[in-house]
């Protein structure tokens, strides 16, 4: 089950680590709170393993994250303009 957080094929499909902590978490509190899973046949599973698979089975997502095909190529793009320390970034007069 922890071995799927660690997983390329989960990373790319929110977004990122920090998008995927920030889903798991919110969905996670969701759950505790009496939310029903979106997935079925959940007897023998705990609520991590629920969010984890309604994740890789598309069930919930996070608002803004890219499509799973533009994720790898975009990244290292969108990474390069956030930088808040970059020079592109500066005014320079």
């Amino acid at each position: 089950m922890l071995e799927d957080l660690k997983s390329d094929k989960i990373i790319k499909k929110v977004g990122g680590r920090f998008k995927l902590t920030a889903l798991v978490q919110k969905r996670l509190e969701e759950l505790l709170q009496g939310s029903r899973p979106l997935i079925e046949n959940t007897a023998n599973m705990t609520a991590m393993e629920i969010v984890l698979q309604e994740i890789l089975q598309d069930k919930i997502t996070m608002e803004g994250a890219p499509p799973e095909s533009k994720v790898a190529t975009e990244a290292s793009e969108h990474v390069r303009f956030q930088n808040p320390g970059s020079l592109e970034d500066r005014d320079l007069d």
